[in-house]
């Protein structure tokens, strides 16, 4: 669908085209390569990547390869929001006491955008790369969000994005996940317990009175986040998110 078709504007869409296909690449690319990952013609790609080089957000490397640029930097770090900046020394507190990795999300739209992490010690860890945006009834944090929002709203999120199956514990009809989800508000936190990633288990607990909903969570393999040290975990991530309700109404 063109630019002109979707009511968007082509010569943008086609720009973040570019940065999008930049940010996937594990190597810098040539202007054929931009040209072939976008489907672009190479004389629109390299005048799309010449604009962007001239703003700072495309680099241009000694071979004459292109990658991301730092005034993209600036332009993420104004784009964070309050609430990631005064989780950190939350998030580190939680990954000290639990060893897995900890993470924040925010209601980004119908999806759950993760805004920050602290990574777990352990070599084998979970890490879901921050700036990612997934669909809510599959993951911890995605479901704790839920459980805060009416039914409705609810509702009229999935009816969008739908409830596709990523593994055999995926929750893929309405009724099974508006039951997960007020089980979820009843006990005050959401599990993820393989339905985003077979041997993952993440538990998660929204953020009181946050805007917009967000949630906090501890996410590691189902060896390790056991059902013995689930309780422990619960109560340090209800600490976790009553101390970021706290920060967010100070700040």
């Amino acid at each position: 669908m063109s630019g002109t078709e979707s009511g968007g504007v082509q010569s943008v869409e086609r720009a973040f085209d570019v940065l999008e296909a930049l940010a996937r690449a594990e190597h810098e690319l040539t202007v054929a390569e931009v040209a072939a990952a976008t489907q672009l013609a190479a004389p629109t790609a390299h005048r799309l990547l010449r604009t962007l080089l001239s703003r700072g957000y495309v680099q241009q490397t000694d071979s004459r390869g292109y990658a991301l640029g730092s005034g993209l930097i600036h332009l993420g770090k104004r784009a964070t929001p309050e609430l990631a900046t005064l989780a950190q020394g939350v998030l580190a507190d939680l990954e000290e006491a639990s060893e897995e990795t900890a993470n924040l999300a925010v209601l980004d739209g119908d999806l759950v955008a993760y805004i920050a992490q602290m990574p777990s010690r352990h070599r084998m860890r979970i890490f879901t790369e921050v700036g990612r945006r997934v669909l809510p009834h599959a993951s911890g944090v995605g479901k704790a969000i839920l459980s805060t929002l009416p039914e409705t709203r609810v509702r009229e999120i999935i009816a969008r994005t739908g409830l596709p199956k990523y593994t055999p514990s995926t929750l893929t009809t309405d009724s099974a996940l508006l039951a997960d989800l007020r089980e979820s508000r009843r006990r005050g936190f959401a599990v993820d317990d393989g339905e985003q990633e077979v041997g993952v288990r993440c538990i998660a607990v929204p953020i009181p009175g946050s805007s917009p909903p967000a949630a906090v969570s501890i996410s590691g393999p189902v060896a390790r986040v056991t059902d013995a040290k689930s309780s422990a975990l619960t109560v340090a991530l209800m600490r976790a998110a009553a101390s970021l309700a706290s920060a967010a109404t100070r700040g």
